[in-house]
């Protein structure tokens, strides 16, 4: 029988992978802008990060059908410090839908002079970690979001086989 807390984590990074996907699909143009269901998904990922993802891998809660690894225990401040910062990415992308109700702005796109971030792996060491992220392009805040999931993803979490 499954642990119902793995269930509860898998069903949480559903939800956000899904949200993730419907902002990606918009700024991608595969889908029309809408800004409800960015905010939405936006709001989504808020909800299931900071504290409330934190809070479902409690010390020692490893091993089984998880693909988290005790990793997270030994380095939990700064698993803690990219849930935080999914949150705040998070928050910052449903304030960027608030304030473009109609369609995409061009402040929300990322121009020729934002640089993309860092590889499929992680966020390069340094770059923009201090950085707020309610002057820069709502595009690029969501790219960065990606950057953290990935980099979690990368130390904290075992492939499947």
């Amino acid at each position: 029988m499954d642990d119902p807390l793995v269930a509860e984590r898998q069903a949480s990074m559903k939800a956000i992978a899904e949200a993730a996907r419907t902002i990606d699909w918009m700024f991608s143009r595969r889908r029309d802008y809408d800004s409800r269901a960015f905010k939405g998904a936006a709001e989504t990922i808020r909800q299931h990060s900071g504290e409330a993802l934190v809070s479902q891998f409690p010390l020692g809660s490893f091993g089984g059908h998880s693909g988290a690894t005790a990793e997270i225990d030994r380095s939990r401040e700064e698993f803690v410090a990219l849930s935080n910062h999914l949150e705040t990415f998070a928050a910052e992308l449903s304030r960027a839908a608030d304030e473009a109700p109609d369609r995409l702005t061009d402040d929300m796109k990322m121009g020729d002079h934002v640089p993309l971030g860092g590889s499929l792996l992680g966020r390069r060491p340094g770059r923009d970690a201090d950085a707020d992220p309610s002057t820069m392009p709502a595009e690029h805040v969501f790219h960065l979001m990606l950057e953290d999931c990935a980099s979690c993803h990368a130390k904290f979490r075992e492939k499947a086989e």
